[in-house]
């Protein structure tokens, strides 16, 4: 059953085309149907992105995002009530280059009411892609919770041939619903795969099956006939808390190449950056005069981990950097910009000395 969803009749035949030609008019009875029980609830957040988007004329692949509401979306795929019953809300309306932390916090707040009021069994987000990974990392930190959390999007807007979002939209619904969900942290699904939060990683500007997680591999896999989980649920990490409102302290991410000297990080320290992450080439390295100022900036108090701008692979201490000495932390397994999501929540929890930010970056 689908509650409080209003859509245009032109946005229903557009995005309903779309959906019928991905996953078909007929949908398959949902296992809660098949066993007598009652759907699951799941409450749909939608904050904009390419899977709410509409075609622009400027350019043959043009388009402007977020201009579709997750109640539309949802309205116009056939058989997606017959997973849950859904409900929907709409935190924002933005491409996800412009994701911040107002919806960070905003959309914490929605899901820990759910949680507290017991109004759901899941929660599905429509989001971006560009930052999507960064949104289901900060969630996963800080919501204490075994409901399932399922972030999702698209490569193409919700008006283009081929659209992937209905299809992806479903995938979603389902997982979300899922008994077998519960436990498994933040979640993002899309093109048939489940990927972990702490892994995953846009990969590809424009195909498909750009979300890979390159030093783990999914979690699972999902289509309109099956759910499957490759492993058994992950323990439960700590969580962190949030302050009482936005913003969270600043933390930029400086990215090394050939020839870089000590500017861009202390044009950092000038402009009050409380934590830097170094993006660093190869196992997290940078100049000479790019280490000697991060090491300048240490010394004053600023959090620094050494990421890597490689797409794959581990950072380890002290191979070629001496991070004991000079007061670094690294980031294992994390990319810069999920390495700057967790800085952020450390830093604004009291947490800055190297010992304690490296044991929390080594924390599933």
């Amino acid at each position: 059953m689908l509650h409080a969803l209003r859509s245009t009749h032109s946005t229903r035949t557009i995005v309903g085309l779309a959906a019928a030609l991905m996953i078909g008019l007929a949908s398959p009875v949902s296992a809660q149907q098949a066993s007598g029980t009652a759907l699951a609830k799941v409450l749909v957040l939608g904050t904009g992105g390419t899977i709410a988007g509409q075609a622009n004329a400027r350019a043959g692949n043009a388009y402007d995002s977020g201009k579709v509401s997750a109640a539309n979306l949802i309205a116009a795929i056939p058989g997606i009530d017959k997973l849950a019953q859904i409900s929907a809300e709409q935190i924002s309306s933005i491409g996800s280059q412009d994701m911040n932390d107002k919806v960070w916090f905003d959309l914490v707040k929605r899901i820990r009411a759910a949680i507290d009021n017991k109004e759901v069994d899941g929660i599905v987000i429509t989001h971006g892609t560009d930052t999507m990974e960064e949104t289901a990392f900060f969630l996963q930190n800080v919501l204490d919770t075994d409901m399932p959390v399922v972030l999702v999007g698209s490569m193409r807007p919700s008006t283009a041939i081929g659209a992937d979002g209905p299809a992806n939209l479903y995938d979603a619904m389902r997982v979300a619903s899922a008994p077998e969900s519960r436990g498994r942290g933040v979640l993002v699904v899309l093109n048939d795969t489940i990927h972990g939060a702490r892994w995953v990683q846009k990969t590809n500007t424009t195909s498909v099956q750009t979300f890979r997680s390159p030093d783990a591999g999914p979690v699972g896999y999902v289509d309109t006939g099956s759910l499957r989980f490759l492993a058994a649920a992950p323990a439960k990490g700590a969580k962190l808390k949030l302050p009482d409102a936005p913003p969270l302290p600043r933390v930029d991410i400086i990215y090394s190449h050939a020839n870089m000297d000590a500017a861009e990080v202390e044009d950092a320290v000038k402009r009050g950056a409380k934590g830097i992450v170094l993006a660093g080439v190869g196992d997290g390295n940078s100049s000479k005069g790019a280490i000697d100022a991060l090491a300048a900036a240490a010394k004053q108090g600023v959090v620094v981990v050494r990421s890597t701008r490689v797409g794959s692979g581990y950072v380890n201490r002290n191979v070629e950097v001496e991070d004991d000495k000079l007061g670094f932390a690294v980031s294992l397994d994390l990319n810069p910009q999920k390495a700057r999501v967790l800085l952020e929540l450390l830093i604004a929890n009291g947490i800055t000395d190297p010992k304690s930010v490296q044991q929390a970056f080594a924390q599933p």
